[in-house]
């Protein structure tokens, strides 16, 4: 990547994270699920260019309004009917099948197939963040940890795969994505788990290992929506973000490791509802 590019990169990391820190720190909770909502509509719309193709504007409006019901309704559902536990198992599965596409890579990838995918990624993701944010103990902290176990793998990978990346991971998919990479991203996520969890009181021994299972469903994440990105023609997911593309650019790891990292919470006794 060139210099400017990356400092461009660098300089939008900050100012999200300058913005979105404190706003999920300190606003009142329903300010703060509704710019989770936002967030997530964001993702469904330039999830719409791979259902509906990039210029079918009626199409991806169609698509991101059965999405936004589709929020609204599992909002609803979730937990009257239905436990958040059992939505993030579902996103599970799917993410298990998004693996073996991925390693599949090229294959046929229609269009019904990633309008059903949309609503497997975004909304069990919508459900696990809601859960956490809602959390009536550390769900504040929690979502932070999540989501910075997730750029901690995305971060580690990055240098680590600069540094010393040799082996492709998903060459078809990603092609400047490595193993060492990834296993320089899956260190420092076990690392920021367990600093995370000593700072939260609790134990980092057990928690190293749950940062290794979100930050390897994180990289999933990242590399299916590579996919279909792949599939649809497209680069990026949008232009919001200079130097990173689109929202989904920036949330497709999350939307992976949300529903795990909620599992993984809740076994570890870290999630209180």
């Amino acid at each position: 990547m060139a210099a400017s590019a990356l400092a461009q990169r660098i300089t939008t990391a900050v100012v999200l994270v300058a913005v979105l820190l404190p706003a999920f720190a300190l606003l009142p909770v329903a300010v703060g699920i509704g710019l989770l909502a936002l967030i997530v509509a964001a993702g469904a719309w330039e999830w719409s260019a791979f259902v509906a193709g990039p210029a079918a504007t009626g199409g991806r409006a169609a698509y991101t309004a059965l999405v936004v019901v589709a929020l609204g309704g599992a909002t609803l559902a979730v937990p009257a009917a239905v436990p958040v536990a059992a939505a993030a198992w579902v996103a599970l599965l799917w993410w298990v099948a998004a693996f073996v596409l991925v390693l599949r890579f090229p294959v046929p990838l229609g269009r019904p197939l990633a309008a059903v995918a949309g609503l497997l990624v975004l909304v069990p993701a919508w459900l696990a963040l809601r859960a956490l944010f809602g959390a009536a103990e550390d769900g504040r902290a929690l979502l932070l940890l999540a989501m910075a176990i997730v750029w901690a793998a995305d971060v580690g990978a990055y240098f680590t795969g600069r540094a010393f990346g040799r082996v492709k991971l998903a060459p078809q998919v990603s092609p400047g994505k490595t193993w060492e990479g990834a296993m320089g991203g899956l260190a420092l996520a076990a690392a920021t788990a367990a600093g995370g969890a000593a700072w939260l009181g609790h134990d980092a021994a057990s928690a190293a290992p749950a940062g290794l299972a979100v930050g390897a469903v994180s990289i999933v994440g990242d590399l299916t929506v590579s996919m279909f990105k792949r599939t649809a023609g497209l680069k990026d997911s949008g232009r919001l973000l200079p130097g990173h593309g689109g929202v989904l650019d920036r949330v497709d790891s999350v939307t992976a490791a949300a529903p795990l990292f909620v599992l993984v919470a809740g076994w570890l006794g870290w999630l209180v509802a």
